[in-house]
Formats: C-alpha cells, structure tokens, sequence
C-alpha cells in the first residue's frame, strides 16, 4: 500500500517513545520542519513537535471522534511547512488506535510499549513534572500519571493482540518497513528495552 501524509506514533509517558520518535525523525524522507528549541529538552532529547491535551497542539486529541478529520489533518498540519512524510506524536493515540485506523488506513501506525512500572520509573528519571517540554501538568499528580500509564498500554497491548502488526527491532528495518531512508540514527529497539510495534493495514 502506498503510504500516506502522516506516520503516526504513540507510547505512554516513559516508554522511551522519544527516543524512537527520534530514531526514525532524522531520515531525509521525513518533514522536519515541525523543530523548534523550545522543543528539545536536554535531559531526554525531545525532538519536533508533540500534540496533545495541554499543549500547543492536539488539545482535543484526548477525544479525537468529536472532531471531523479535516479539523484533525489541519492540527496534525499546523507545525509543519515543509515537505515529506509528517511524524505525529501523541500519549493519546493509545486508546484511540481502531478510530485512526478506521480514518487513515493508508497511514502507519507506530507503537512503543514498556511495563507500566518500567515507564513510571523511566518518566521520573528522565525529569518527570520539571521538563519543560512536553507539558504534562494536565495529568496533575503522580498516582494519575501511573494510572494513564496503565491505560495507555493496555490500549496499545489491545490493539496488538487483535490487529496484524509487526514486531521492529530497530530503527534501519522500521525505516525500511515504512518505505523511508534510513535516519543518521541507529537505534536497537530490543537492547533498548522497548517493545516496538508497526501496524499498517
């Protein structure tokens, strides 16, 4: 199938889904324009844009089917002026797989998944609540971050058990899966801990 505008990824808050962001971000296929410094916070290496609720886009991303998929496309859009295919990334997606699915079938679909203990342990690491991007004040204290963590990966497990996907174990064969070049970023997804999974119907 020929791919579509957007590759869309997801992993709940400590999965290390940014450094997988990132693995795949530096191909030259790839629409970089989305990159500002106020994006890139030293201690875990965030890179281009990310939506979601609380942040400067996707706020409404925590309830995707109340909007039409023109509004969607058109935040999905609005960091971007360049060209190539478009990363976009969102915690939120993770409960939301069959509905992108149902309304991008031409779009991939990454998804990085760690214990739910291993990702609290790992967001805390790597800053927690004083990183300065992205924004996770909307999840308020620790108790309900753990508890959106859980969600978070039970809606990818889900998606995994019941739809085909494959397993990736590192950057050069996801960049070869998603038809792009290969990024200026090596990464081992299973020595890194980090299960990594593509679906694309």
């Amino acid at each position: 199938m020929k791919r579509g505008k957007y590759i869309f990824l997801t992993g709940a808050p400590g999965s290390k889904w940014s450094s997988v962001a990132r693995s795949i971000w530096y191909s030259q296929d790839v629409d970089r324009s989305d990159d500002k410094n106020e994006y890139s916070d030293g201690n875990v290496r965030h890179q281009g844009a990310y939506w979601g609720p609380g942040m400067e886009y996707g706020d409404k991303f925590s309830v995707m089917y109340l909007q039409s998929k023109e509004e969607l496309e058109a935040e999905f859009d609005r960091p971007f002026s360049g060209t190539g295919v478009r990363i976009i990334k969102c915690h939120n997606f993770a409960v939301q797989l069959n509905f992108i699915r149902e309304n991008w079938p031409d779009c991939p679909i990454v998804m990085c998944d760690r214990g739910d203990d291993a990702c609290l342990g790992w967001w805390v690491k790597a800053g927690g609540f004083d990183i300065t991007y992205p924004n996770y004040s909307h999840y308020k204290n620790f108790k309900l971050m753990g508890v959106n963590i859980a969600n978070q990966n039970s809606g990818i497990r889900s998606f995994v058990a019941y739809k085909p996907h494959y397993r990736v174990f590192n950057s050069n064969e996801m960049c070869s899966l998603l038809g792009i070049e290969n990024s200026i970023i090596n990464q081992d997804y299973f020595n890194d801990d980090i299960n990594v999974y593509l679906n694309w119907s």
